[in-house]
């Protein structure tokens, strides 16, 4: 379990804080989606909960020790794939064979797995690799270190069509049940069949903290002309009709969630 118990950041040099007493509690098998606009924090909160950044009030805990401890056994339990990085100059065999021995339960089947699903060999030059091949490398290696929480800062950015299809192909493959992924993006069609529960935060605050069930069953997404929009609750319009959601009624049917009309609703308070 990860628990972000009241805390207070803010960077160095800027007056403003990122948060102020901002708690959160993540759960054991769950993949969360981390939305919000620019600005509100989702990258600094992955810091946080890597222990990569510390938090200047309050706690970041994981399986209730702090992650700005930095304690091997921690840090051996938690890998983040950040938005941009570089890789070392040296063939991936050369860095599997210096990285994975933090990792206890590091996997090398799941490794060559996920490579040959994004049509990549083992026998590659880190430092010769397109940015795009770059993230499915490392996404790979993120992977097989099964970690029990992996963090993902727009991991579908610099991908093309078919690597987001094969994104989502390798995630729901090798996610065991005992780990808890989380994904901050923007490019919120790329994921949002994977995602299980969604997060949105605003600044110094979380405006949804809800479960993919929950939602479905509270709210019916779908497309209504305008004769239909009576008890809509939100609506955008689109080539198909109104983008609409509404409460669900007892006896109709799931439907899927929009997460882009979802986050509109409730960044502008309708939900």
């Amino acid at each position: 379990m990860i628990e972000v118990k009241n805390i207070s950041f803010k960077y160095a040099g800027q007056k403003n804080l990122v948060f102020d007493d901002f708690s959160l509690t993540l759960k054991q098998d769950n993949i969360y989606g981390l939305l919000g606009k620019n600005g509100t924090g989702k990258s600094t909160l992955l810091y946080l909960i890597s222990g990569l950044l510390r938090p200047k009030k309050g706690a970041v805990c994981f399986d209730s020790v702090e992650t700005k401890l930095r304690k091997p056994e921690t840090l051996s339990e938690i890998f983040i794939v950040p938005e941009e990085f570089d890789l070392p100059a040296m063939s991936l065999n050369q860095y599997v064979k210096i990285n994975e021995l933090f990792y206890p339960r590091f996997n090398r089947e799941v490794l060559e797995a996920c490579l040959k699903d994004f049509e990549l060999s083992t026998n590659l030059k880190l430092n010769a690799l397109s940015m795009g091949q770059k993230k499915k490398v490392y996404m790979a290696f993120a992977l097989a270190t099964n970690t029990k929480v992996l963090l993902m800062d727009e991991p579908t950015n610099g991908l093309d069509i078919p690597s987001k299809s094969q994104f989502r192909k390798v995630v729901a493959q090798y996610m065991s049940d005992d780990r808890t992924l989380i994904i901050s993006t923007h490019q919120v069609h790329d994921v949002e069949s994977l995602l299980d529960h969604i997060l949105i935060l605003s600044p110094q605050k979380l405006l949804l903290d809800a479960s993919v069930a929950e939602i479905q069953e509270k709210y019916t997404f779908e497309y209504r002309t305008p004769a239909q929009m009576d008890d809509a609750i939100y609506a955008e319009p689109s080539l198909q009709g109104n983008a609409v959601i509404a409460p669900r009624k007892e006896d109709s049917a799931e439907t899927q969630v929009n997460l882009e009309l979802l986050f509109n609703a409730v960044t502008q308070g309708k939900i």
